[in-house]
């Protein structure tokens, strides 16, 4: 499923909007690609939206990579690397990562992602102001550790408290 309420091209996956009877408006703050899970807020405040994807807004994400990643590559990752956004290249801005020791508490992933005789992964948290089109995908394949599982975990002082599927549920202010 696509957190998109609109799309204009040919698709294959089912929109959010399709799923409920969402007020007449409503809008996706920052989307979720089709293989990231996590926190997604909705809206009818075009303003409120604006200013929650904006960079003076944290989002905070966990991540599941390809190894077991170095503090060599976390140091990068914090000071900013080059990706490539719609064919420019692109710097992104300083984030703050911590490594997670032991696997996060959050339910098996519907779809599995590979078998572990691959060879090992690591969890990382990663928190940053910006959010370009999968940008922490590129960022982590940018220092050799592809993302396996990204979970929004947080968006300014909203977080998820377990990854569990949620009611739709209307909140009339922040």
């Amino acid at each position: 499923m696509a957190s998109q309420f609109v799309y204009n091209q040919k698709r294959k996956k089912a929109l959010l909007g399709e799923l409920h009877n969402f007020p007449e408006g409503t809008m996706a703050i920052g989307r979720l690609d089709v293989d990231s899970e996590g926190l997604l807020l909705l809206t009818t405040d075009g303003k409120e939206s604006e200013r929650l994807r904006s960079k003076n807004i944290e989002k905070e994400y966990v991540v599941q990579l390809d190894g077991i990643i170095t503090t060599e590559a976390v140091a990068a990752l914090e000071k900013g690397v080059e990706i490539g956004i719609k064919g420019e290249k692109y710097q992104t801005l300083p984030c703050t990562c911590k490594i997670i020791n032991a696997p996060p508490d959050f339910p098996e992933r519907g779809r599995k992602i590979r078998d572990p005789r691959h060879g090992p992964t690591s969890w990382l948290g990663i928190t940053l102001t910006e959010g370009k089109n999968r940008q922490i995908r590129k960022m982590t394949a940018a220092v050799g550790f592809p993302t396996l599982r990204l979970l929004r975990v947080r968006i300014g002082h909203i977080a998820l408290g377990h990854m569990q599927p949620r009611q739709v549920v209307e909140v009339a202010s922040f």
